[in-house]
């Protein structure tokens, strides 16, 4: 009763590439392979010949992922003693708490330093009244 879906786009760093494959119960692939028959197309070839390589090769994702440590490592240095943030164990993003409503924090960031960043409640929706992405914002490293 599971499935697992897999991509280039976060291990590898192609996400425009659409790369991936899904792998699990055969019962409840069925229905995913019925959907996927009619909703999707072929990958061109020269993504096909890209995708080769990045599947093959292993150091390119021990590199990004040494890359990322660095980074998370340099940005909680600068941000951490301005905002509570930390480093989370399964992600590549930070979402550190803002001090005033995500959307209008984005926004001035933006206007005043030129950093784009995500609202986090255009990220997370509202259940019984909490939106757990509400004065947060995401930060991609």
């Amino acid at each position: 009763r599971c499935i697992v879906f897999h991509s280039l786009s976060k291990r590898s760093n192609l996400p425009g590439l659409r790369s991936g494959f899904v792998a699990g119960d055969k019962t409840v692939l069925a229905k995913y392979l019925k959907y996927r028959t009619y909703h999707g197309c072929a990958m061109p070839v020269h993504h096909q010949i890209a995708s080769i390589a990045a599947w093959n090769d292993e150091q390119h994702v021990i590199d990004n992922r040494t890359e990322y440590r660095a980074k998370f490592e340099a940005v909680l240095n600068i941000l951490s003693p301005i905002m509570k943030v930390e480093q989370t164990d399964a992600s590549f993003y930070l979402w550190p708490e803002t001090p005033i409503d995500d959307v209008i924090f984005a926004q001035k960031l933006y206007q005043q330093q030129h950093v784009t960043v995500v609202p986090g409640s255009y990220l997370s929706r509202t259940v019984n009244g909490h939106n757990p992405g509400e004065n947060r914002v995401r930060m991609a490293l």
